[in-house]
């Protein structure tokens, strides 16, 4: 079942207004807002599964189409596709979980000096707050008395100059779940690329057809991570598609002639 939030979007991209209006009525939103929230908390990670799905498809098939322009055995394809795999989700991962750890430690060093100076110098903050909702709009009582809300408060002060003066909010997402969730995505997907060549092994039509399958088995993830990744950016699902599938055959193209072209330049 679609949320509301959905149909709000849903109405927009139509511009239908009186579904809009729906979407926005009081017993509907009063019903939904809690939901909303797990929804969101549950999909929160979504972004960084698509994130390195799409990196792990993309650069393992670039290895394997590379490999093949070079017209190396399935053995060599098969272990540089895997040495891929491991270190290339490692270390984007690891650079994720670094990314997000250092923002998150910034942002609580940001917060801790906002804390400090509401507690050593209360009267320039609470200047900076007027200031933040006169730019607003906010003049006389209005101003006086949203400021005075505001600072009766330290959290919700505190919140205000975090977001309104330095542009900081502070994400929910752990830095460990983060890097799990990309490694993970850079794995599960990331290996369909190679698995023509495991199968060759075992079974005789792979053998013969063995890049064929790759390429096909690489399309049909590239199809998924692509309805995925519509519900992340929200954007047409065959914009999204294409756009994720066209990126990865560029990508294959440009790594398929490398190969082609040095193995030419080594056999000179």
């Amino acid at each position: 079942m679609a949320s509301r939030v959905d149909k709000a979007r849903k109405a927009y991209d139509k511009k239908d207004i009186e579904s809009a209006k729906k979407a926005h009525e009081k017993g509907l939103i009063e019903k939904h807002i809690e939901d909303e929230k797990h929804i969101a908390s549950a999909g929160q990670y979504l972004g960084e599964f698509v994130y390195g799905a799409i990196d792990g498809t993309v650069t393992t098939f670039a290895v394997v189409s590379g490999a093949t322009g070079a017209s190396l055995s399935p053995g060599i394809v098969v272990i540089l596709g895997f040495a891929n795999l491991i270190a290339d989700g490692f270390s984007m991962a690891t650079g994720n979980f670094l990314s997000e750890r250092a923002q998150r430690d910034y942002i609580k060093k940001e917060r801790q000096r906002e804390e400090w100076e509401i507690q050593h110098m209360p009267e320039g903050e609470m200047e900076e707050i007027r200031q933040i909702f006169k730019k607003k709009g906010f003049s006389g009582k209005d101003l006086d008395k949203a400021v005075e809300i505001v600072t009766s408060d330290k959290k919700i002060w505190v919140d205000t100059m975090m977001s309104d003066e330095l542009g900081l909010l502070e994400s929910p997402k752990s830095p460990w779940k983060t890097a799990g969730m990309t490694y993970f995505g850079f794995l599960i997907i990331g290996i369909i690329p190679l698995l023509a060549y495991v199968f060759s092994y075992f079974i005789p039509f792979f053998e013969k057809n063995t890049f064929t399958i790759a390429v096909f088995m690489t399309v049909i993830a590239l199809f998924v991570i692509g309805i995925i990744k519509r519900y992340v950016t929200k954007k047409n699902i065959w914009k999204s598609i294409g756009e994720t599938i066209f990126i990865g055959g560029a990508a294959a193209v440009l790594a398929y002639y490398v190969g082609f072209l040095l193995q030419w330049i080594v056999a000179l």
